[in-house]
């Protein structure tokens, strides 16, 4: 009987790369949180999981030797959004520093939650490997 993966892991796999993309993300917001003027961003988790961002337009870009590695480039990246501050700065940042430092650990708990459950994913599928072998 063959193992399908995307059966056997869910949406756990791809909530670990979009975790740590939105890990990213968070910690550019905290770097820039004494920027003058700079903005805050996240990402529509849900939005990204239910796959409404893979329809982004997207454009080929021009290659200018056939040794080139074909590339698109996304011309929107929809999932990622403003965030709306609740006590913007006066010198027009919105990065709010304890909202950030609490999103950005709600992020870490969620990865590790993933990843564990990837963890035990993976072990009884080795475990159910061996024992047919």
């Amino acid at each position: 009987m063959a193992i399908n993966f995307n059966n056997a892991l869910g949406i756990h796999a791809e909530a670990l790369n979009v975790r740590s993309r939105r890990s990213e993300i968070l910690a550019n917001n905290l770097a820039n949180s004494d920027t003058p003027g700079f903005k805050a961003r996240d990402l529509d988790f849900q939005g990204i999981l239910r796959g409404e961002y893979e329809s982004r337009q997207r454009m080929e870009l021009n290659r200018t030797s056939a040794r080139h590695i074909p590339a698109e480039a996304i011309i929107e990246d929809s999932s990622l959004q403003y965030r709306i501050p609740h006590q913007p700065a006066i010198d027009g940042n919105t990065v709010e520093t304890n909202i950030e430092q609490a999103e950005f650990a709600r992020n870490a708990m969620d990865f590790q939650s993933s990843f564990t459950f990837l963890n035990s994913r993976f072990s009884g599928l080795s475990k159910a490997l061996r024992d047919q072998g």
